[in-house]
Order: structure tokens, then C-alpha cells, then sequence
């Protein structure tokens, strides 16, 4: 496959003055000579004027001869060329590339609503000029088949309760899943002389049709993980209470009495209500 090739054209400055030299004398013999046939000059002053061409920063102009690849311009300036080159402009510069939202499916097979942000540029002229039809088309194309598939390869979030713990989900690990984009959208866009920048995830949500059960859920593991820390809670201080009462023979509990004190202790620390201290004014066993 042929490569790129960079070349410097002829000074333009140089090839300017030429031109204006041409003017001056074709009208300068012209009117002293007063012999029209140095007009017949003017057509090739005027496709000499079509060779010039201006090449900004960070651009670049490739030029073809009837359809042959002669080389690119990449260093900016002024300059002048063969009139027959065909120019064409592509820029070199960073370009931002934010994907629609797609509904796809994670690794557990739960619809989710995905965006990609992709900061890209070109860095072989050749390749997206001519190994591609539209590069700017294939970036847009290729970045939603890469999302695609890496939203394949990972679920939205780790659900203990059914036993998928991963490492890596879209949610939480967001340089992982990043670092994964940004190597899959490479590997696709090398063929059009594309060089990814930086690749992340700009918008994530379940989709719509399951998005409310799906916070329920999140919702109803967030109250089971607060319970379970309130009961380890609990369980300690109870244990911490029988062993001072013990220790400091404040009161002598048998098992039965034992056993009341924890049910009460435990309904007390783990209630979602504060609770209403009920007097005893008899004795322990009344």
C-alpha cells in the first residue's frame, strides 16, 4: 500500500513576482509596440495564478495529478504548485466527535443508553484521502460499532444478590472501560490514517423501559447493605452490654432473662422508630 509523501513546493513569494513580471511586460510591450499579440500571453499568466495555493497550521493539502498521488503539504506558508494539481484540504487539527446515544445491551443483557466522547485527528494524509470514501463518516460509523461491542463485553453494575461480581463494570471503573474504548476505536481507525486522542463514555444510563425497576433495585440493595451494618452494629453493642454487666456484677441475669434483655436490645438499635420506654414499677419478675 502506497504511503504518504511530504513535499515542499516552490516559494510562492518567488513565483508571485514572476507573475506580476509577466503583467508588466505583456502590457508594457503591448502598448509601446502597440502589437496585440502579446496578449495571447495572458492565459498562461492566468493559469499560472491557479498554482497558488495557502496552507494554514495544522492543515494540509494533497496533491493529485489526473488522478496520480504526487505528494503532501503539510508545512504551512505560501506557495505555488502545478496549475493541473487537483488540492484537496484536509486538516490535521483535533476534532471533537460526540456521539448519539445508543441503546444497547450490557454483558448481562440489561438495555442501557450509552454516548461516546472521541477526540481524534488525521496523521497520514494518504490513508484518509484514499484508503477510506468519507474518513469523517468512518470515524462517526467505526465509534458506534466500538461502543457497541464494549458495552457487549461489560455489565452496567455488579448485582451480588445473582452472584455476577465482575472487576471491570460501566459504572464504577471508568478509566478501565475508557482505556478499553479508546483501544478498540484505534484499531479501527488506523486503516484511515486516524489517531485517537482521548475515548470515554459521555452519558450512561439504564434504558427507559427498565430504568425505574432497575432503581428500585439499586435502592432495595442499598437499604439490605444499611441493615446489615445496623444488626453488625447492634450485635456488638449487645454483646459489649451482657460482658460490662457481667463484669461489674450489677446484675445477675439467668438465660431466660438474658435472652429477653437481647430481643429488646436488638428491637431497640435495629427499629426504624424510636422506641416508647415502658416503666416497670414491680420487680424484675413482675
Amino acid at each position: 500500500m502506497k504511503e504518504e509523501k511530504i513535499i515542499v513546493p516552490i516559494n510562492g513569494y518567488i513565483m508571485l513576482v514572476v507573475v506580476l513580471a509577466l503583467i508588466f511586460g505583456i502590457a508594457y510591450f503591448t502598448i509601446t509596440t502597440v502589437q496585440p499579440e502579446y496578449l495571447l500571453f495572458l492565459p498562461l499568466v492566468i493559469l499560472m495564478l491557479i498554482g497558488f495555493i495557502m496552507v494554514q497550521p495544522n492543515n494540509s493539502r494533497v496533491l493529485l495529478l489526473f488522478g496520480k498521488y504526487i505528494g503532501t503539504v503539510k508545512k504551512n506558508g505560501f506557495y505555488w504548485v502545478n496549475p493541473f494539481y487537483t488540492k484537496k484540504k484536509i486538516s490535521l487539527r483535533a476534532s471533537n466527535f460526540d456521539s448519539e446515544r445508543l441503546k444497547v445491551n450490557d454483558k448481562l443483557g440489561n438495555p442501557v443508553m450509552i454516548s461516546t466522547i472521541l477526540v481524534w485527528r488525521v496523521y497520514n494524509t494518504y490513508k484518509a484521502a484514499f484508503d477510506v470514501d468519507n474518513f469523517e463518516n468512518f470515524v462517526r460509523v467505526q465509534t458506534d460499532a466500538a461502543v457497541r461491542k464494549l458495552a457487549s463485553m461489560y455489565p452496567y453494575d455488579n448485582f451480588a444478590d445473582e452472584g455476577h461480581q465482575e472487576d471491570i463494570t460501566l459504572r464504577s471503573s471508568v478509566n478501565e472501560v475508557s482505556e478499553a474504548l479508546e483501544k478498540e476505536i484505534e484499531e479501527r481507525l488506523k486503516i484511515a490514517g486516524i489517531e485517537v486522542l482521548e475515548a470515554r463514555i459521555g452519558y450512561l444510563a439504564y434504558a427507559q423501559e427498565i430504568a425505574n425497576a432497575m432503581l428500585k433495585r439499586q435502592q432495595a440493595t442499598a437499604i439490605v447493605a444499611a441493615r446489615h451494618k445496623i444488626v453488625e452494629g447492634a450485635v456488638s453493642m449487645v454483646e459489649m452490654a451482657l460482658e460490662e454487666l457481667g463484669k461489674k456484677e450489677i446484675v445477675d441475669l439467668d438465660e431466660e432473662r438474658k435472652a429477653a434483655m437481647v430481643s429488646n436490645l436488638m428491637v431497640i438499635l435495629c427499629g426504624d422508630k424510636d422506641a416508647a420506654p415502658v416503666l416497670n414499677t414491680g420487680t424484675l419478675n413482675q
